[in-house]
């Protein structure tokens, strides 16, 4: 059973994996075994630990210990449950979006990109897409529409940041996903070996429609999306198969990547 511990000042280096280490620092990336992530909300923590995520540590306001949390508590086993008046947590930022709960979770070792993807029709490559709201967005649409599963190249924002798997509503913890070690010509080979088609979404007038026929059935298609403001490099873009883009009207010239993702995962789902 969990071990309920009160904590009083705001100081207390028992809050320090909430409070003040880095997404950085939780990352780890000396030691990765050792990785945390905190997950935030009743909502994403159910689905962290529905998919089998290993609770370190809970923060919990002390009014909020009862009702959806008292449900989380009961499940995470024998970890220390922290908690704390709302005016010790008011400095915590970020803290009042949570729903009155955190959940520290030790971070899991990633899948290598040829397990990722065996066995998929339909799997989305982010490149370099930096704002962790965008990644997180993209990650419930890919879920929402039925990717199989997601890549990121390693400028990416990392899907368990805060942010990212709050957006996400905890999809990042249903959809099978990688951190490619490399972007390069070896992966795109890769991906032309296993029978994937690669669909480079671009605002570029040499392209198909979304809704093009051929596009659309094809039997394996990796779908690109290039990060925020910039888009995909041009030698990106060069070796793909297909240079896709959303038809606009009433002189918008471009969706917000996370929008386009949504677009483009709906349209180009394996039917």
């Amino acid at each position: 059973m969990a071990e309920i511990i009160h904590i009083t000042e705001f100081s207390d280096p028992r809050l320090d994996v909430y409070a003040r280490l880095t997404e950085a620092q939780l990352l780890n990336r000396e030691f990765p075994a050792e990785g945390l992530f905190i997950a935030e909300s009743p909502k994403v923590i159910d689905r962290a630990l529905n998919a089998g995520f290993i609770p370190v540590s809970i923060l919990v306001e002390t009014g909020c210990i009862k009702g959806e949390s008292e449900d989380i508590i009961n499940r995470v086993g024998d970890i220390p449950v922290f908690t704390a008046p709302m005016e010790v947590l008011k400095n915590l930022t970020g803290y009042l979006l949570t729903r009155g709960l955190l959940c520290a979770m030790r971070r899991p070792l990633l899948p290598s990109f040829k397990d990722i993807i065996t066995d998929t029709n339909r799997i989305v490559i982010l490149e370099d897409v930096m704002n962790p709201t965008n990644v997180g967005a993209i990650f419930r649409s890919a879920a929402a529409m039925g990717m199989d599963a997601v890549v990121l190249t390693p400028g990416c924002s990392n899907p368990l940041y805060r942010r990212s798997a709050r957006v996400s509503m905890g999809t990042v913890f249903q959809i099978p996903w990688t951190i490619l070690p490399s972007w390069d010509d070896d992966i795109r080979a890769t991906l032309k070996e296993m029978g994937f088609k690669i669909a480079a979404m671009a605002l570029s007038d040499d392209s198909v429609s979304i809704d093009d026929t051929n596009l659309k059935s094809e039997e394996r298609l990796a779908i690109l999306l290039g990060t925020e403001g910039d888009g995909l490099r041009e030698s990106t873009i060069s070796d793909c198969d297909y240079t896709v883009k959303i038809p606009m009207y009433h002189e918008v010239d471009s969706l917000n990547v996370a929008a386009a993702s949504a677009v483009a995962f709906w349209e180009l789902k394996k039917r």
